[in-house]
């Protein structure tokens, strides 16, 4: 396994550069045997072109999400449908009188069976939650990973990764180290829920944990179907995951004060060959559109915009905008005449960080698979580094 600390332009290169996904000088890698060429004239607008050769995409063939709704894709739609914010929660900081505000992921219903693997024992919620959303988009597929007749790899994407147990360890090595449990720090370290899936799942194929902000989980997709193209998996498990912790809000706080963070997870499970499900097809990638500033921000948002199809009135936008008028500018500005339905998860889920673009997706998708739309756009604007979007369509059966 490896965990790389910032998913900038050049492990999107690299993953170009094998000859997976190949840019169409709009901006966006289109899913498909690529030239090897590395993507060139991000400023570009789209262009018609043709539909992609279905024997050659990458396919959706199952999705999980666990959220402050819930359990279960269909939590997530429950509450998306209503369109209404989830409540608030009260989260106690140490030394302070007043509580932060988060929205947490309620307490499931039933014990899953998968918690009673001998690897889940000491395991944190970011790892339960990653489970969780794995397990739900791999349906039957789940068992031929350990049997050895599917080479399913996995790709999980985090922004604070595992703080819970990190502020425990540290916060106990302060207080007394004689008296620190080592027993906690494996848990501490970013790749820790991938190493627990691959375990329960049995899978021993290619194992990346991504770093980066929200924008990081569509990194995450790309390299996915790179994977795929290139046949070093049969189908690979894209994640998105974080856990609540006093100390991620605050941190958060001291950059957006009015941002309600949440937790959660959400996962998507890719493949070359069309599902039996109604089919969906992740068509595109655009390329990341770095930004160190508010301005360059501006621009970085209206660069993803030029790199995803106009829409039109069949077609679904699913943004990361949150009814923050500072936060949300750049988008809005960039898809102000955005000519069709709009969903924003996160006005109603919260700030999920890298499970909240994960929502999106999987949100887009479950759109698509309900017959409600002919294809949606998924624009992730992140909070510190990139913009960057995909392009989702449905298949004919």
């Amino acid at each position: 396994m490896r965990s790389a600390r910032r998913p900038g332009a050049q492990r999107v290169r690299e993953s170009v550069r094998l000859g997976t996904v190949s840019n169409d000088r709009s901006g966006s890698w289109l899913l498909r045997p690529g030239t090897g060429r590395a993507p060139e004239d991000l400023r570009g607008r789209w262009q018609p072109r043709d539909t992609v050769n279905t024997a050659q995409g990458i396919f959706i063939h199952g999705a999980g999400a666990v959220s402050p709704a819930g359990w279960g894709v269909n939590a997530l739609r429950d509450a998306l449908c209503k369109d209404e914010p989830l409540p608030i929660k009260e989260l106690a900081r140490p030394g302070w009188n007043h509580p932060l505000r988060v929205r947490t992921v309620p307490p499931p219903t039933a014990r899953f069976p998968f918690m009673a693997h001998a690897r889940l024992r000491r395991s944190s919620p970011i790892t339960q939650y990653a489970i969780a959303a794995a397990v739900e988009a791999l349906g039957d597929d789940a068992a031929k990973a350990g049997s050895g007749s599917l080479r399913l790899g996995i790709v999980l994407c985090v922004m604070t990764g595992c703080v819970n147990y990190s502020r425990r360890f540290y916060d106990e090595t302060l207080k007394d180290p004689a008296t620190a449990s080592p027993l906690v720090f494996p848990e501490t370290v970013f790749n820790a829920p991938a190493s627990h899936l691959a375990a329960l799942l049995g899978t021993t194929a290619i194992n990346y944990t991504l770093v980066g902000d929200p924008g990081t989980f569509l990194q995450g997709l790309a390299l996915a179907a790179g994977w795929i193209f290139s046949e070093r998996v049969d189908g690979c498990l894209v994640i998105g995951a974080e856990e609540m912790d006093w100390l991620t809000a605050d941190a958060y706080r001291l950059f957006a004060r009015k941002i309600i963070l949440s937790d959660g997870a959400g996962a998507i499970y890719l493949r070359r060959d069309v599902s039996n499900a109604p089919g969906v097809q992740l068509h595109s990638i655009t390329s990341p559109e770095l930004f160190s500033n508010s301005s360059a921000r501006m621009l970085a948002a209206r660069r993803t915009r030029a790199g995803l199809p106009p829409g039109n009135s069949h077609h679904l936008l699913c943004d990361s905008t949150q009814n923050l008028p500072g936060i949300d500018a750049a988008e809005r500005a960039a898809w102000n005449d955005w000519p069709a339905t709009r969903l924003s998860p996160k006005t109603v889920l919260g700030e999920g960080l890298a499970a909240g673009s994960a929502w999106q997706c999987v949100a887009a998708i479950d759109s698509l698979q309900q017959e409600r739309f002919a294809a949606a756009n998924v624009s992730v604007v992140g909070c510190n580094e990139q913009c960057i979007g995909a392009h989702f369509t449905r298949t004919r059966q």
